[in-house]
């Protein structure tokens, strides 16, 4: 970890890595500044030291507003922050984040997700255990999957969508059109197997040629007759990949380590 020996060099990762728990590890008796100025002191830095690096991270964090506010008084979101500055206090060059957006609304998960993105754009290596896979395809460079425990897969986002097909083509058919000719039509242009949906009246398949074979395939449809409603490219998402996995879909219930997903931004 940070180059030192986990076992050997415990007393150097601790310092060289931030932690910020799945709960927020706050003081509610004190204000955002005395929170922050308490870990800077248990971190041995000197008083205005610690009142220093407690304001600039107030500021970093849009919380110099509430600084000398209780915690108490704060939202869900505000506690977040605080409890991510917290965590940084030290200038850790690993910081540890354990589910750091679940509970919150959509503008404040937003927020956070633009704070991680300047944490690692300013080198700070970010280990990101989430629930959430958008989460994970939107922050991370290398994503880890893990089921009941165990690593199933790994790599970049890309990576792994390739892994249940990658983009694909997919022709919605008007409710007067051959839908199985719409399937022969799509045949001539894949290697793969044609997927047929009957309820959406809807055919898709892998195509080597990617967006370029657009064109060539709705020529096509149409010189055979067949009407279509849309045509255009579909990308798998993460949950995709997951449920072709595992067999299962994301349990959306935050749960410690079971079908955990880990994303790692370096």
């Amino acid at each position: 970890m940070a180059g030192y020996d986990v076992v050997a060099q415990a007393t150097q990762v601790r310092s060289h890595i931030g932690l910020a728990g799945q709960s927020a590890a706050l003081d509610e008796s004190l204000t955002g500044s005395g929170n922050l100025v308490m870990i800077g002191q248990l971190n041995r830095l000197a008083r205005r030291k610690a009142e220093q690096r407690a304001d600039e991270l107030l500021s970093q964090f849009d919380l110099a507003d509430a600084a000398d506010r209780g915690v108490k008084t704060y939202s869900g979101g505000m506690r977040r922050r605080l409890d991510l500055a917290a965590s940084l206090v030290a200038n850790p060059p690993v910081l540890f984040l354990d589910e750091p957006t679940t509970g919150l609304d959509p503008r404040s998960r937003l927020g956070l997700w633009e704070i991680i993105r300047s944490l690692v754009a300013d080198g700070t290596t970010v280990l990101l255990t989430t629930q959430y896979l958008e989460e994970a395809d939107l922050l991370a460079d290398r994503i880890v999957v893990i089921d009941s425990g165990s690593i199933i897969a790994q790599g970049s986002s890309d990576e792994l969508k390739a892994q249940v097909g990658g983009d694909r083509i997919q022709v919605a058919i008007a409710p007067d059109s051959d839908l199985d000719r719409a399937c022969t039509v799509l045949a001539h242009h894949t290697d793969s197997p044609v997927n047929v949906d009957v309820e959406r009246r809807s055919v898709d398949a892998s195509v080597p040629a990617g967006p370029a074979a657009i064109p060539e395939i709705a020529a096509a449809m149409s010189a055979a007759g067949v009407v279509m409603e849309d045509l255009g490219m579909v990308r798998p998402s993460l949950d995709d990949v997951f449920l072709t996995l595992t067999g299962h879909a994301v349990d959306p219930v935050p749960e410690a380590d079971t079908q955990a997903k880990e994303a790692e931004s370096v």
